[in-house]
């Protein structure tokens, strides 16, 4: 009588397994830090342009100043015209509310006063939403236009003193 060879052994399929979960194991921990990496450079874009749109703002309407919020930057601009209240100088994703969220951070802009006085810094704060799974750095921005970073949250009005200048 002869024996039947077709197929696997159960020991040659656990090699294959063993060996796709070995490989496994070493790619996934570089996936995660390489989402990181891009949720940082999304962050620092996304503060970038805060910043300039902060000073065309400040361009067009110098009676008012820096923008309060980050809604007041970015508005419906699909049939409005742009006022001092909706710019339309940002995206709607990044100028959805005042603590508006992409990429993995939360944003937040105060420029410290009311809405009638004109004036003469803001803040600009990017935070990881999930602390080591979206990012691990905190980013700042203020009127100065330097995009800094800290391993900690950022106190109101710390950026220029406790951050440092990216590169």
């Amino acid at each position: 009588m002869r024996k039947d060879s077709r197929g696997f052994s159960l020991i040659e399929l656990l090699i294959v397994v063993a060996i796709i979960l070995i490989i496994a194991a070493i790619a996934i921990p570089n996936l995660l830090r390489a989402r990181i990496a891009a949720n940082e450079s999304s962050a620092v874009g996304s503060t970038r342009t805060v910043n300039t749109a902060e000073v065309a703002y400040n361009s067009a309407y110098p009676t008012v100043g820096f923008a309060v919020t980050l809604p007041s930057l970015a508005g419906d601009c699909s049939s409005a015209t742009p006022s001092s209240t909706a710019a339309c100088l940002i995206d709607s994703v990044l100028g959805a509310s005042n603590a508006s969220t992409k990429s993995g951070y939360s944003f937040a802009l105060d420029n410290g006063g009311s809405t009638t006085t004109p004036q003469g810094s803001y803040s600009m704060d990017g935070a990881p939403i999930t602390l080591n799974q979206t990012g691990v750095r905190y980013f700042c921005s203020a009127a100065d236009g330097v995009v800094r970073y800290g391993a900690s949250s950022f106190s109101a009005g710390s950026c220029q003193s406790s951050g440092t200048p990216l590169q």
